[in-house]
């Protein structure tokens, strides 16, 4: 006779049981046992979760990147809106490698405005503020200011003034040393950063305007040349200063002599930030009695780009008193017939033809005329 299927199955139990006993300690329940075990699961069960959800969030993190990245890379925007300050952690090697970007295709996808960049070399504070304020009085969109002072000096103009928060990183400029010709240069290649930047104008704190803004951009946006003193002097004020030992790069013949105070456009200022050729013969061999602020630039120019300069200044000073520096005018020197002559009673050359005036501004006034300036602007420089 056969076994029942029920003895069957318990002799089989009988024998699981006994060897799931085996293994089981004698004093560890068996519910127990499960208990942990189910816990085991749920948490094997909730790391993989955690891995996954980790997983997907970097993965979602770096497609985010990426895609802003891209996006930015596709903003023209991004490339062609003018820094909002003037600010900026970059040394001068950084800055002019920056500042000497130069797009190879000369048409603007965009509505571009020119706007002139007015650069103020100082020692300190700008006398001449308010004046300038004057002038720049409703024509914010076509002129922009770079100011380069002693590191020391801190400026306190109120958030309505032009020159608030114009200020540049800047370092100490000396008098006919190479750091005036560094100092300029730093000017031009932040003026550089604003693509719409197209001319420069190199100007001291006791320079004045004297025409109103308008006639001063259509004169300049309308020249063909830029406006930088080139001139062969052979006297010992001129090729007197030239050192042999600056050939080849610089001959006696390429020697020139110009006014520091320039206005060039914007493939001059570019030359002039990215030159590392001539730069480093005029800073070991062009020293006091040289004078480089007066060499430098007008020589450089001269050799690689003599077809853009006008060969004059549009800076007015007075070298009739003799000596190493221009004459200053104050408060009694404001008269009717002192800028009558300076406005009305020189003749030049402008885009190759017989032109007047000549000169666009002024120097050197000292704080005290200030005032009487400002009283007679209208009538002195129409505004």
């Amino acid at each position: 006779m056969q076994p029942k299927m029920g003895s069957f199955i318990s002799l089989e139990e009988a024998q699981n049981q006994k060897t799931i006993n085996q293994f089981i300690p004698r004093n560890l329940p068996l519910k127990l046992l499960l208990m942990l075990l189910l816990l085991g699961v749920i948490g094997m069960v909730l790391l993989y979760i955690n891995m996954y959800t980790n997983q997907y969030a970097i993965v979602t993190k770096t497609h985010s990147q990426i895609q802003k990245c891209v996006q930015e890379s596709k903003n023209l925007e991004s490339w062609i809106k003018p820094p909002s300050s003037v600010f900026h952690d970059m040394n001068d090697i950084e800055l002019f490698w920056r500042a000497s970007f130069v797009p190879k295709i000369k048409k603007y996808p965009f509505k571009r405005t020119p706007k002139i960049a007015f650069m103020f070399l100082t020692r300190g504070p700008l006398p001449m503020a308010a004046l300038w304020g004057r002038f720049f009085k409703g024509n914010d969109k076509l002129y922009s200011i770079y100011v380069h002072s002693l590191p020391s000096y801190r400026p306190e103009f109120l958030p309505s003034s032009a020159f608030y928060r114009r200020h540049i990183f800047s370092q100490v400029a000396k008098w006919g040393m190479m750091s005036m010709c560094d100092a300029e240069r730093r000017l031009l290649a932040n003026a550089l950063l604003d693509i719409s930047n197209e001319w420069f104008v190199l100007l001291s704190e006791a320079c004045i305007p004297l025409r109103n803004f308008s006639t001063i951009y259509h004169y300049i946006s309308n020249s063909q040349f830029s406006f930088i003193g080139a001139f062969d002097e052979p006297g010992p004020n001129g090729r007197g200063r030239y050192n042999e030992r600056m050939s080849p790069e610089v001959n006696i013949s390429d020697w020139r002599k110009g006014s520091q105070w320039f206005e060039i456009n914007r493939k001059l200022a570019i030359d002039i930030i990215q030159d590392n050729f001539y730069y480093p013969k005029f800073k070991e061999f062009c020293k006091p009695d040289c004078y480089v602020d007066e060499h430098y630039f007008p020589t450089m120019l001269s050799i690689e780009s003599p077809h853009l300069l006008a060969n004059r200044s549009l800076t007015w000073v007075d070298w009739s008193r003799g000596g190493p520096h221009p004459a200053t005018f104050g408060k009694d020197d404001i008269t009717d017939d002192f800028f009558r002559e300076i406005l009305h009673e020189e003749t030049c050359v402008f885009n190759d033809q017989p032109n007047s005036p000549c000169f666009l501004f002024a120097r050197k006034f000292s704080p005290s005329a200030l005032d009487r300036l400002l009283e007679n602007s209208v009538k002195f420089f129409g505004f």
